[in-house]
């Protein structure tokens, strides 16, 4: 599914297996960060650091915990990427993997590939979604001041 209005993929042809890789990696980041930002109104992990007294709200999270966990969260976010995700990268532009592939299998009786294509499809879309909504959800916690459902 290619929705390309500045003709980007014509402009950078050798790169488009790149963009692609860089938007389902960040489609599926914002799908977690959208199951997290919400469930994080409701649930907390354990430990006076991230209790409601805390951290009443979601969105100050970050700037409250950025002088303790946040620098642990950037080192394995960042040993991710050295380890997994840059050599991911390189091999799809030398074109031996598909843009996002990591070797899952698809439906067991997907003879044809036609399931596995539809659940790709799927996934890209609802990732295109959670990008938008994720960006949605923090500036209406940020203007509301409040929680889910953010009114």
């Amino acid at each position: 599914f290619q929705f390309d209005p500045l003709g980007l993929s014509e402009t950078y042809s050798p790169l488009v297996p790149f963009f692609r890789e860089a938007e389902i990696r960040h489609g599926r980041t914002a799908m977690i960060a959208v199951v997290g930002f919400i469930a994080t109104d409701f649930v907390r992990i354990p430990g006076d650091a991230y209790s409601f007294e805390a951290i009443p709200k979601t969105v100050d999270a970050h700037n409250v915990l950025l002088e303790g966990p946040m620098h642990q969260l950037l080192l394995w976010i960042g040993l991710f990427d050295a380890v997994i995700t840059f050599p991911s990268i390189q091999a799809t532009m030398r074109g031996e993997r598909m843009p996002g592939d990591f070797g899952f299998k698809g439906p067991k009786d997907d003879k044809d590939g036609k399931k596995l294509e539809k659940k790709q499809l799927s996934e890209l879309l609802n990732g295109r979604l959670a990008m938008c909504a994720v960006g949605g959800i923090a500036t209406q916690a940020v203007l509301s001041g409040h929680g889910f459902p953010y009114i």
